[in-house]
């Protein structure tokens, strides 16, 4: 898809997508960035929105269970969301992160899912 953007852009000046969200939150966390990093690059020359995934989300989601992972993986954490800031920022302002908060997919027990969206919060205000 990116290279179906870089193509439109070079015939129409503006980008086929506006955004690309790439999901490597299954790879280990410096892979995962450095792997967005190298797409980011491209990305942001065509004024293209990159969302990247960090941390897992529980349970079942595209074949991966991750239903018996430890609980303190489904968190991410204030390293994380830093790394991915100092890898990203220097490139372009234009990124989300899309970070774990104890987010779950697919069934699982009641009572089994705390969400806490308190550390979204907290990751924006000290990524200021």
């Amino acid at each position: 898809m990116l290279e179906a953007d870089e193509v439109f852009f070079k015939e129409n000046g503006e980008p086929l997508f506006s955004s690309h969200m790439l999901d490597l939150s299954e790879e280990p966390h410096e892979e995962n960035v450095g792997i967005c990093k190298t797409y980011f690059e491209k990305m942001a020359p065509l004024g293209l929105i990159l969302e990247m995934e960090i941390g897992i989300t529980g349970g079942m989601e595209d074949g991966v269970d991750n239903s018996g992972v430890a609980k303190d993986k489904l968190y991410s954490t204030p390293e994380d969301t830093q790394l991915v800031w100092d890898t990203l920022s220097p490139i372009s302002p234009m990124f989300t992160i899309a970070a774990a908060f104890g987010n779950v997919h697919g069934v699982y027990k009641a009572g089994n899912v705390k969400l806490q969206p308190e550390l979204l919060d907290s990751f924006q205000k000290n990524l200021g």
